[in-house]
């Protein structure tokens, strides 16, 4: 893409508190299901076993990591986001593509390499079933690109329903070029989160000194991961991993923390 529309074809080889809980019996007892409502979005809390006083392992919360990648460079940055929520307890990190809106002979122009099927597509419905959202996308023109607006657009039914609201999200991106729009495309995708209902959260400066640094290219920003693809052969540096890789450990504690505040709420 021009002007620092995020990923350009290349010739070359793309990269590739406390819960309810009843008197214990001698041998075991049971933490009271919970459930628990915010502005629409329920979510349901399933009863943990404890026996001879350990608490046993309860079912997993899950955060989607939902992305659009043409040549690549925002899967690698998911895949290292996905190790990062995979690092916190009780958390599990998902991938998911969204639909291709481009006909195969316009990407076949583009060469834009084949996806695997590695990462499934994600239909809108499936959305509701996340604890956490995170969507990646590259840069068009200082925005989101149309594939991924399309997939937006096509939450409709979930916006008029307001089922996705009170559901923590974050972005992460990639441009072609430093002037590319990383933070443009983060601040006009937060108008997607914000008719949702759905609760941003940035990860500011809490990767610490290495957000800092100017010693090497880097993208991301206190919005979010981000990579760098230049003509499209750039794969991500290791410090943007290791960003994209703090961002998914820093989600899934911000996540892990709401819904474990979220049992305390009276009423819920």
């Amino acid at each position: 893409m021009g002007k620092g529309g995020g990923c350009t074809p290349s010739k070359h080889k793309a990269p590739t508190g406390a819960s309810d809980q009843d008197p214990p019996g001698p041998e075991k007892s049971y933490r009271s299901t919970r459930s628990f409502r915010f502005s629409g979005h329920s979510q349901t809390v399933s009863a943990t076993p404890v026996q001879d006083g350990v608490e046993q392992s309860a079912k997993k919360l899950k955060i989607f990591l939902v992305f659009y990648s043409m040549y690549g460079h925002v899967e690698l940055l998911a895949k290292r986001m996905k190790k990062g929520v995979d690092s916190v307890e009780g958390v599990e990190g998902v991938l998911y593509r969204v639909p291709e809106t481009l006909a195969s002979g316009v990407l076949e122009h583009m060469r834009v390499p084949q996806k695997s099927n590695e990462v499934p597509i994600i239909s809108v419905e499936e959305l509701v079933e996340a604890d956490g959202l995170l969507f990646g996308f590259p840069t068009r023109y200082g925005s989101m690109p149309a594939q991924m607006t399309a997939f937006f657009e096509s939450t409709w039914g979930l916006w008029e329903q307001q089922k996705l609201a009170g559901v923590p999200a974050g972005l992460f991106v990639s441009s072609g070029t430093q002037g590319g729009g990383q933070e443009t495309t983060a601040w006009t995708a937060i108008t997607q989160l914000a008719h949702h209902g759905m609760l941003y959260v940035p990860i500011g400066y809490t990767f610490g000194a290495g957000m800092f640094k100017l010693d090497s290219l880097r993208g991301g920003s206190p919005y979010g991961a981000g990579a760098f693809s230049g003509d499209g052969t750039r794969e991500p540096s290791e410090t943007e991993f290791a960003v994209a890789e703090h961002q998914g450990r820093y989600m899934a504690s911000i996540v892990k923390r709401y819904v474990r505040s979220s049992k305390l709420v009276p009423g819920h």
